[in-house]
Order: C-alpha cells, then structure tokens, then sequence
C-alpha cells in the first residue's frame, strides 16, 4: 500500500496501459482518477477499481486544468494519453503529425501545466509522463510519434530541475512493444504497420511483447515514496529492445 492517502491522476486511463496503470495504482491504495476523452471507457475502468472518471481532452489546457480541479490536492500525476498516425513521414499529412505532436507532447505539458503549481505549493509531487523507446531510437512509420516522444524525455528533465527544489520529482518511462489497443491498431494501416511491429519485436531481447501490467509496476514505483531519490530519469520497459 506504498500509495494509500495519495490521490493521482491517470491520463488516457481507459484502455491499454493508462487502465493498467490505473489498477495497480489503486490496488496501491491511491485514489484514482482516470482522465480520458473516452468518457465512457473511463467510467468503465473506474467502476472496475472503486476509482473516478473524468472527462479530459490533453490538447486543451482548460480542460486540463479542470481535470485537475475535479481532483483537488492532486499527489501523482500520470501523463499516458497517447496516439500514432502510422506511416513513411512523405506520405503523413501536416494536420496528421500535428495531431501526434498535440496529443503526445502538448498533452503532457498541457496537463503538468495544470497540475504543477499546486504541487509546488505543497511541496509534493509525482509526475510520471510516458514516452517511448521510440523516443529514443526513432521508429521506422512513426516519425512524429518519435519525435513527440523525444520531447516528452526533454520536457521530463526540465521540469524534473526546476521542480526539485519544492519537492516534486519528474521521471518518464519508455515502454517498448506493448501489446495494447494503440499497437495491435498499427495493423489497420496494413503491410507498413506489420513491419513496423515486426521490426521492433525482432529488436526485443527477450522475444515478447510486454504487457500492460509491466508497465504500470514500473509507474507505481516512480509515483511511491521508494523512488523519492529518483527524478530527471528515463526507465526503459522493453524487453531490452532500447540497448544500445
């Protein structure tokens, strides 16, 4: 229970990893809030965990803060919404990567925007943002995706130095090939989306797609008090696949 009296925020919590994450952290003893455009789906998961649903859209900053406000004195905050728009970069439209870059990276400051200042004041606070390998090494039929993904690692840092000081710390971590909604999709784009999975996969040293759950321990820990000593860091989930 290295999480009972905590409130946190999951972002993007109604499928895939957000819903894992969203679990362990309330089978922690957190009280959960899960955030999603997915109104529905967020319900869903927290009914399932005896947690709460908000609506939330990441690109919008008001909405972000809101989210935030439903909260109250928010502990932990989980910057996971997340989506690709598969495809070689000369084929992706402008309206499509900016999409990518909206959601995964302006998400990510959008909500720690909203929720920074209260945890300054507190002098408390986890913030926990997803990236991705692919942040890391680049992914072939992801370019913007990588590259939002890249930023978030950049953005983790700086918030990580400046927040130190009020007793906040700020880690990110790269999950490698999950199996979830936001991957097995990536065959709906046909034969590149394959590749694409195939090609990581035969990157990952342990020759499996990682699981949801595995991610999420590895998101408890940086929102526990265990990892207190722990800011400004990337944790690699990937079976290896980020090695270089």
């Amino acid at each position: 229970m290295r999480l009972e009296g905590r409130k946190a925020l999951v972002t993007g919590g109604a499928s895939g990893i957000g819903a894992a994450i969203a679990a362990r952290l309330s089978a922690e003893g957190a009280e959960v809030w899960i955030g999603d455009l997915n109104l529905e789906g967020a319900e869903k998961v927290a009914a399932e965990i005896a947690g709460h649903a908000v609506e939330l859209d990441v690109t919008d900053l008001e909405a972000a803060r809101a989210a935030v406000a439903a909260v109250g004195e928010l502990d932990v905050l989980i910057n996971n919404a997340g989506m690709d728009n598969f495809g070689f970069f000369v084929y992706v439209t402008q309206e499509q990567w900016q999409q990518v870059l909206d959601i995964n990276l302006g998400g990510v400051m959008n909500c720690t925007h909203a929720a920074l200042p209260g945890m300054q004041e507190r002098g408390y606070g986890r913030i926990v943002n997803i990236s991705s390998e692919a942040g890391r090494v680049g992914s072939k039929g992801s370019a913007a995706y990588s590259a939002a993904k890249a930023g978030v690692i950049g953005f983790t840092k700086a918030i990580a130095r400046e927040a130190a000081r009020y007793g906040v710390t700020a880690n990110a971590i790269a999950p490698g090939l999950i199996e979830t909604p936001l991957l097995m999709g990536a065959k709906e784009f046909g034969e590149i989306g394959e590749k694409v999975i195939e090609t990581m996969k035969s990157s990952t040293q342990m020759g499996r797609l990682g699981q949801p759950e595995e991610v999420a321990a590895a998101a408890a820990f940086l929102a526990s008090d265990d990892a207190s000593y722990v800011t400004g860091e990337t944790l690699g989930v990937s079976g290896g696949l980020g090695m270089v």
